[in-house]
């Protein structure tokens, strides 16, 4: 009998060990049920990286959020994106993004348009790691909508500095 009493809380012991590293790994997409969700990411842009605001192109560096609703029309206003730096980006001005619809939130200066479906971050410098990152995207009201974590080695088999999370 005390060898089963062993047994069992050894197992216990292993479960609670095993849902801790769960809990200690960011969640993937799967678990959110936002309509909102990271589409894809070109996390290097082409060519050398230059945050140059006037010739340099951090406007090739972007992230896609695709609105994967068949009914609900989703505004933009209030969602936050950052990366694993807390480097953060807020969506300050309306923004709707009807079902099945997308916008790419690019860096540099521009002028966001919603016919061509673009957003600037109006910040010149890269956000998002040539390595690995994880991008977060939350709700206005704090919560999460949507996580990817992605190193190039792993994520980016082809090495074009694009990954898509979401067809």
């Amino acid at each position: 009998m005390r060898i089963r009493n062993t047994l069992t809380a050894a197992a216990a012991a292993a479960s609670t060990i095993a849902l801790s590293l769960v809990a200690a790994t960011p969640t993937q997409a799967a678990e959110y049920s936002s309509a909102l969700k990271i589409k894809g990411v070109q996390y290097d842009a082409p060519g050398s990286d230059s945050n140059k605001c006037s010739g340099g192109n951090t406007k090739n560096e972007y992230l896609t959020i695709k609105n994967y609703s068949r009914s609900s029309t989703v505004n933009l206003k209030g969602y936050v994106v950052k990366d694993a730096a807390d480097n953060t980006f807020t969506f300050t001005a309306s923004h709707s993004l009807q079902p099945g619809d997308y916008v790419k939130l690019r860096g540099a200066r521009g002028t966001d348009s919603d016919a061509k479906n673009v957003v600037y971050r109006q910040n010149c410098n890269f956000i998002w790691n040539n390595d690995k990152d994880t991008i977060y995207l939350h709700k206005p009201s704090g919560a999460r909508a949507d996580v990817h974590s992605y190193t190039k080695k792993t994520n980016d088999r082809d090495g074009n500095g694009y990954i898509n999370y979401h067809g």
